[in-house]
């Protein structure tokens, strides 16, 4: 069983305590496996009929022998929609294929609701696998470039455990609480920032981006909301939340370690 130091809301070291949670083998495969299951992509794909839905009189028949066809008329063979005729007159113009104006795309991409499934076995591995990715502190130097670089001057133990007194506090306290307890290098990748994205996406409803900062856990019956910081209980994590793209920087309450360690177990009972 790991020991993990408590802080207080001041930043001071105020026990420690033991957990099991973040003991388990990491597989970094199975990790990223399920973590790619858990994405959610919109689908890109154009309307099934788009560019062959006409709005004019008709499509053009190109039987022979047939009246108001475009047979003998020196015109190619390509569709076409009939905008208008007054006997022998006809006004056409192409339509429905790739190469002309309002036609489909030639090789749209298509919707595959293709889902894959992972065993709940392997699930419950991976979740616990991804527990012990953000207890090492390499796998988190490793993701945070910020961190790397001033690698020599952190020497802790990860995760981290605060007292559940912290969401008793203000936001501002909780942050300089928090500041307190990761020092300055930490610090400056937990709190999520918010720039202006580059390129057109401005303009289409993304004009903001953030950076994902730490996620801090409280327990099942906790409750709490911080600008700047995302919070989840101990139910609703996820692998995504833990280990997408490497190790993230996970602090948790005291009472969330005490949920974490329940869900482990209930899940391994079933």
């Amino acid at each position: 069983m790991a020991k993990l130091q408590v802080f207080d809301v001041n930043g001071n070291k105020a026990k420690e305590i033991t957990s099991n949670a973040f003991d388990s083998p990491i597989r970094t495969d199975i990790v990223q496996k399920i973590v790619e299951t858990e994405k959610k992509w919109q689908p890109y794909a154009p309307f099934w009929k788009a560019g062959l839905q006409t709005s004019a009189s008709g499509n053009v028949k190109h039987n022979r022998h047939t009246w108001k066809t475009d047979r003998g008329k020196g015109l190619s063979r390509y569709p076409k929609k009939r905008m208008s005729d007054k006997g022998e007159r006809f006004v056409w113009v192409a339509a429905a294929i790739p190469g002309v104006r309002g036609g489909r795309r030639a090789h749209p991409p298509k919707v595959i609701s293709k889902e894959l499934k992972i065993n709940k076995k392997e699930r419950q591995f991976g979740f616990v696998s991804a527990l012990a990715m953000i207890a090492s502190s390499d796998l988190i130097k490793k993701k945070y470039q910020t961190i790397n670089a001033q690698a020599q001057n952190i020497n802790v133990k990860f995760p981290f455990v605060v007292e559940s007194k912290l969401l008793s506090l203000k936001t501002g306290q909780i942050i300089e609480s928090i500041k307190k307890i990761l020092g300055e290098p930490l610090f400056a990748v937990a709190v999520q920032k918010k720039s202006i994205r580059a390129g057109i996406g401005k303009m289409r409803s993304r004009r903001y981006k953030f950076n994902a900062g730490m996620l801090l856990v409280i327990g099942d019956k906790q409750d709490k909301k911080i600008n700047g910081i995302e919070v989840k209980k101990v139910k609703e994590v996820k692998i995504t939340d833990l280990a997408d793209n490497g190790a993230r920087l996970v602090m948790f309450t005291e009472d969330a370690v005490k949920d974490m360690e329940t869900r482990i177990s209930g899940e391994k009972t079933k």
